[in-house]
């Protein structure tokens, strides 16, 4: 299974000439915490940075900057680390345990922006494949039962 299989599609983006202030206002409508910063050409988006609102908070906020007059490609973590979308699950979690980072921008063959994987969402899919490995062994239990009845 690809990290593309677990992504969210929606993915909340802006341009690094937008300000701070317009990236604020995204992560509140949206209820998220970071948006990607892309580049638009010829119809694809290619994402070029990471905007978190701690990012925010510790380059504008508690320096005393005006985010209507910062630019959010002045303060995006600009070291973007995408996978592939066929890149598997665990090699995807290896990236962001290595790189300390909880989301992680997906792109297609061309290297255009399709989703973002987050830590959530490994969890979420981690979590429903213990669960189906642990209800195997009430189920063998129930079959045995089963077959000791029918012997009986």
């Amino acid at each position: 299974m690809g990290v593309g299989d677990i992504c969210s599609r929606e993915v909340v983006c802006i341009d690094r000439v937008e300000s701070v202030a317009k990236a604020a206002q995204l992560m509140r409508q949206h209820h998220v915490g970071s948006v990607v910063v892309v580049e638009e050409a010829a119809g694809a988006r290619t994402p070029i940075g990471m905007l978190t609102d701690r990012d925010i908070v510790v380059a504008v906020v508690a320096v005393g900057l005006d985010p209507d007059v910062v630019a959010a490609g002045d303060i995006m973590s600009d070291e973007l680390l995408s996978v592939h979308e066929d890149t598997g699950i665990a090699e995807t979690t290896e990236l962001m345990r290595v790189r300390g980072v909880r989301r992680i921008p997906v792109t297609s063959s061309r290297g255009s922006l399709i989703g973002i994987v987050a830590a959530d969402d490994v969890q979420s899919l981690l979590a429903e494949e213990m669960s189906a490995l642990a209800s195997i062994g009430e189920r063998a239990q129930r079959r045995e039962c089963g077959f000791r009845k029918a012997a009986s």
